[in-house]
């Protein structure tokens, strides 16, 4: 920071604010050029532009010429000219106007036709869209020369080319890093050399940040050492190397492998244009989605079973027309049950399909990449199939999604069940704490029955928004079985690949930085120190409350990461993709095809197949836009929740401190709106802590106001037009998207706000009585709340190769054990029988899955003996929708009679069960 800078200063680096924030700066300018306009004082227009212009050095538009335009109207005390310059930036910006109207980037509005597209393009657009990006370029050369730099960037430029890109120039180090930060509209970089390290602005948070990144910047100013840090950032970037040193032997640099191409000084400027446009074209292409469309106007006769394929009978009907109508014809046109003619079979795809998963691995960093078309539960029982066997255990959250259940069932696999922290005031669980975790595997290994442990299997993030310390799961796990599988089910997190901030904490990003650190040599000497540290035979009390460090030599790397593309990127319902990381995967590759066959139907839906190729596309261009965007969105509601009295009083959005208990915030991070909080405190939790919370997931306390959650998603829903998906007891869950805007916002904020001021009328005009009911419905959501049961045990009947201190069971076993109606009982929940049986035997134990909504999780398995914890939850349960339990029937049980027979056949098949494994 220099000397001479005032305290007052705009910072760079608040990086909290996103792409809503600059349009707000920017109709700060306005408001303030027709205040000056209208005769007030120049001094605040100056102020904020001189604000302005700190931060818009980053971006393409408005660009140096227009913010010298900009200045020099304020110098010349030319207030109107002031006004209209700047309205018709902050229009432009808003409309993104500038990226095909030419007429944006000129000081007068001359342009013939300069009117901002106020639709989106599908609307009434006639001229071909060529799509808009921009290109940093970092130079050594003085900022004196970098408009006429930006001149000769734009003379490249040809009416041919696919797209249009405008050059930021920037001649530091931490202005480049702070531009990839700053600049979601960046998809390519150009590193020349000469440039110095330190920005001209105030910048300590964005060195804290740097420093995350890498040590000894100051030590290496290096081409290459900055497209290591920028690479790292964001991985989707193209960079590009310029240099007039040995350019042959830095391209056979192993560290070189983040360039896309190496060119000496500046002798082929023409051809590194070229590359830039590949390098995005490339990223645009969508191998199947374009074929898909070329394919929907050919002439094709159809003669398979397929009816609805090229639309005949739906336009030509008179009853069905409507439905055409609706949808329109390309629908139909590009329907279509062949694997030919331009497209590719999803069950074993060798064409556009493979390309198209290809590039989905590529983007989200994974080795391959399995498109599914019924959604993750889906990928997640693929996944358990292809990876399980009879008699293998897995180590499974027991409140994970009940796909990873029936996979269990299907694979003839025992889940040994691990208990996520309780949130019992919010009727919720959190994660698994690693310490769990390890606890399970340490039993295992006492038992001796480590080898049969096979997976790890775990929800990251989960519903509610809980993230996991993914690496440093994966290696204390790997400390002590150094070939254990993981699948984290990421069904509600696939968009956090394209937040740096995030990144480390899905699985294939921790996957990746477990695999460089492998290829470290301090990873060895690392584990060599600490095992001479813990001894010979270390504790299991030791080995619980140490971080280990795993045997870099003895690690087999086996990731798997399931995404609901559709829940967080522009794909149609039940998109979804199974991504894998795994040295072995030879070795069950054959399995995995077995459980497509299984799983997959044999007429995949072409447009869902389509929208995959088309959320990959739109992920690695604006993905890392988007997800501003939706922190920007989760951060916009949490403050004006906050912020306004009479919502606040009745209604609050639980806080990260809120979420996850102090002793899982290693690092007393409070919240991302907590006084003093910026993006290095956010990023030192992201690193540290054993479990952070998703900034996108808003839990907004409903019982407080008196609602219940059902309750309140119905009045949401019916009354004021706002879905919502999950619910608690007393709470219900926003989630912010790469969808939504700040017109949401209003409109959220607008709702609660006359929803607060009914219930305060409400109780302001009922008198005692009103109030005297209002308090007691309050403490009945928020004090009488029900204890989360937690999983008890499998009956003996079903652990009849079970370990002494282990608690994994037969689920299979039980599974089909309701299969057998003479062997089940039903129990009504209120019958005086379950409280005689549950003092005095025998067992009640459930013959099916229970799954109340909220919250959303098997309270009882196959074969597990239900406690007097689960039903007295059951019977405190006020919700309607509870999965495989029928009120007029009551509980299915398997009967005791039945319990003995299936326990006299365990001995004798317990021997079969360990062979098979």
């Amino acid at each position: 920071m220099p000397k001479d800078a005032k305290p007052t200063q705009k910072r760079i680096d608040q990086f909290f604010s996103g792409p809503g924030g600059r349009g707000d700066d920017w109709r700060d300018l306005v408001e303030a050029a027709k205040a000056w306009a209208q005769g007030g004082d120049r001094a605040n227009y100056d102020a904020v532009l001189a604000d302005i212009a700190v931060t818009e050095e980053f971006h393409g538009y408005p660009g140096l010429y227009l913010m010298a335009a900009l200045k020099e109207a304020a110098t010349s005390d030319d207030a109107a000219a002031s006004l209209l310059l700047s309205t018709r930036i902050a229009q432009a910006l808003t409309t993104k106007s500038f990226r095909q109207h030419a007429g944006d980037w000129n000081v007068n509005d001359e342009a013939e036709g300069d009117v901002p597209d106020l639709l989106p393009p599908a609307f009434g657009r006639k001229e071909a869209h060529r799509p808009y990006f921009e290109t940093l370029i970092v130079t050594g050369v003085s900022s004196n020369n970098w408009p006429g730099l930006c001149t000769e960037w734009r003379k490249l430029r040809r009416p041919i080319d696919a797209f249009v890109y405008e050059p930021v120039v920037v001649g530091s180090l931490e202005d480049a890093f702070c531009a990839a930060v700053l600049n979601p509209d960046l998809a390519a970089v150009v590193i020349n050399e000469g440039f110095t390290l330190r920005s001209r602005h105030d910048a300590p948070v964005l060195r804290a940040l740097m420093a995350s990144m890498g040590p000894q910047m100051e030590s290496d100013l290096s081409a290459l050492r900055l497209a290591q840090i920028i690479k790292r950032l964001r991985p989707e970037l193209d960079i590009y190397l310029m240099s007039n040193r040995n350019v042959e032997e830095m391209a056979g640099n192993p560290e070189a492998n983040v360039v896309r191409r190496i060119f000496y000084s500046i002798e082929e400027i023409l051809e590194l244009h070229l590359c830039i446009l590949e390098g995005v074209q490339d990223r645009y292409d969508t191998p199947f989605f374009d074929n898909l469309k070329k394919y929907a106007q050919r002439p094709i006769g159809t003669f398979h079973a397929l009816p609805i394929a090229r639309g005949k009978s739906i336009f030509k009907s008179d009853w069905i027309r409507d439905m055409g109508e609706f949808y329109g014809p390309n629908l139909f046109l590009a329907e279509s049950s062949a694997t030919t003619g331009g497209l590719d079979s999803l069950l074993e795809p060798t064409g556009n399909i493979k390309t198209a998963q290809d590039k989905a691995a590529r983007a989200f960093g994974a080795d391959h990449v399995f498109f599914v078309t019924n959604g993750t539960s889906t990928s997640n029982k693929m996944a358990v199939q292809a990876l399980l066997g009879p008699g293998d255990i897995a180590i499974v959250d027991r409140n994970c999604h009940k796909s990873h259940h029936y996979g269990m069932v299907l694979a003839g696999a025992q889940p040994l069940y691990v208990e996520a922290f309780p949130m019992t005031e919010y009727s919720m669980y959190g994660a698994v704490p690693l310490k769990t975790i390890k606890q399970a595997l340490l039993h295992a290994k006492a038992d001796g029955r480590l080898d049969r442990i096979k997976m790890v299997d775990l929800t990251n993030c989960t519903f509610d928004g809980h993230i996991y310390n993914t690496r440093r799961v994966m290696e204390e796990c790997l400390a002590i079985k150094p070939n254990l599988i993981f699948l984290w089910d990421e069904a509600w997190f696939g968009f956090a690949r394209f937040s740096p901030f995030l990144r480390p904490r899905t699985a294939m990003g921790a996957a990746n930085d477990i695999e460089a650190w492998m290829h470290d040599p301090k990873s060895v000497a690392a584990y060599e120190k600490q095992q001479a540290e813990l001894g010979k035979n270390p504790s299991d009390e030791l080995l619980l409350k140490t971080r280990l460090i795993p045997d870099p030599r003895q690690i087999r790397l086996r990731v798997y990461q399931t995404n609901s593309t559709h829940k967080s990127m522009s794909a149609l319902r039940q998109g979804s993709m199974l991504f894998v990381k795994d040295v072995e995967f030879h070795t069950v590759e054959a399995q995995f095809h077995e459980a497509v066959f299984t799983h997959a139907s044999t007429s995949p839906n072409q447009q869902l197949i389509g929208s995959l190729d088309v959320a990959r596309r739109q992920m690695e261009l604006e993905g890392y836009g988007l997800v501003n965007n939706a922190f920007e969105i989760a951060f916009a509601i949490r403050q004006a929740v906050a912020n306004n009295a009479l919502i606040s009083k009745y209604f609050h959005i639980i806080g990260a401190d809120g979420m996850v208990p102090a002793q899982y915030r290693q690092t007393g991070f409070v919240d991302y709106l907590a006084p003093g909080t910026n993006w290095v405190t956010a990023l030192k939790s992201f690193q540290e802590d054993e479990f952070c919370l998703d900034p996108t997931r808003m839990t907004l306390v409903c019982g407080t106001a008196g609602f219940d959650g059902t309750q309140f998603k119905g009045i949401l829903a019916n009354k004021y037009g706002i879905q919502v998906n999950k619910t608690s007891r007393n709470s219900v869950l926003f989630q912010s998207n790469i969808n939504n805007t700040r017109s949401d916002v209003a409109h959220l904020i607008r709702v609660l706000m006359e929803i607060a001021s009914e219930v305060d009328r409400g109780l302001a005009q009922g008198g005692a009585n009103a109030r005297k009911t209002f308090e007691a419905r309050v403490k009945s959501l928020m004090t009488d709340v029900p204890d989360l049961p937690n999983f008890s045990h499998f009956h003996s009947s079903f652990r009849g190769d079970a370990g002494a201190k282990t608690n994994e069971g037969d689920i299979r076993s039980g599974f089909y054990s309701a299969y057998d109606a003479a062997g089940c009982e039903y129990i009504r929940l209120a019958d005086p029988e379950i409280d005689r049986r549950l003092k005095g035997g025998p067992d009640l134990v459930s013959a099916n899955f229970v799954i109340p909504y909220p919250p959303g999780f098997p309270i009882m398995v196959p074969g597990q003996v239900i406690t007097q914890e689960t039903i007295d939850f059951m019977r405190k349960l006020d919700v309607k929708e509870i999965h495989g339990y029928d009120a007029k029937e009551g509980l299915k049980l398997v009967r005791a009679e039945a319990l003995m027979k299936i326990g006299k056949l365990k001995p004798g098949a317990a021997p079969k069960l360990k062979a098979a494994s």
